[in-house]
This record gives structure tokens, sequence and C-alpha cells, in this order.
């Protein structure tokens, strides 16, 4: 079965979530926030139309991400937070793009669903 653009956003928000609860440690502070959105710039958003409420949560992931890696390590619970904070954003950001996305021309010709197809609707058939 091949892979619709649902699955994408899918294993991008895991590869997100992944890199959240990596850090600190495993990714350098200023790269945090580019990690965690790498995945959906590089498989998604260049897939879907553009929808301000989908670039929002986008952005929402981005500041998250900034204030986790401003977070001093050595507050737990300041980091528990910030980290639940991010955790929140990849989510919202991954129902705004399955409920709003709609799948553009070149995500089409990818075969990631139809054009003007919405992106929720691609996992279902």
């Amino acid at each position: 079965m091949a892979a619709t653009l649902a699955d994408h956003v899918a294993r991008a928000a895991m590869a997100a979530r992944r890199h959240c609860a990596r850090f600190p440690g495993a990714i350098a502070k200023d790269a945090l926030p580019w990690a965690v959105i790498e995945a959906f710039d590089a498989d998604v958003r260049g897939h879907v139309e553009r929808d301000p409420r989908i670039e929002d949560e986008r952005d929402r992931v981005l500041i998250a991400a900034v204030k986790l890696a401003e977070t001093p390590s050595d507050e737990d619970d300041e980091v528990a937070t910030a980290r639940g904070h991010l955790v929140d954003a990849i989510d919202y950001l991954e129902q705004a793009v399955l409920r709003f996305g709609v799948i553009n021309r070149q995500g089409a010709k990818l075969r990631l669903g139809w054009a003007g197809q919405r992106v929720g609707q691609s996992s279902e058939g």
C-alpha cells in the first residue's frame, strides 16, 4: 500500500516528539527548533496548500521549541512543563494538517493523494 500524506504527517509528528524527548543532550539548543520541524517541512509542508491555520501551528511549534531550548536544564519542573507545551504544539500541528490541509499538485504528483483532497481523508482510502 502506498504511503499517503496523512502517513507522512504522522511520521513527521513522531520524529518531532522524539527530538523533544531527547532534548537536552542529543540535540544542541540552537538546533532544537529546526530539528523538531525538519520532517514536517521536508515531507509535509510543500505538499499541502498554504493555510494560515497550519502556518500558525507551525510557528507555535517553533516558539515552544525555543522556550524548551532556553529553559535551564537544571530546572526539572520547568523543563517538564516546557516539554509538555512542545508536545502539545506538535499534536496541534498534526491535527491542523489533518483537519485543514488540502493536498496540492506536488503532493498529488508524488501520489500522496489527489489534488484538492483533504489530508485527513487520505488515510481513509
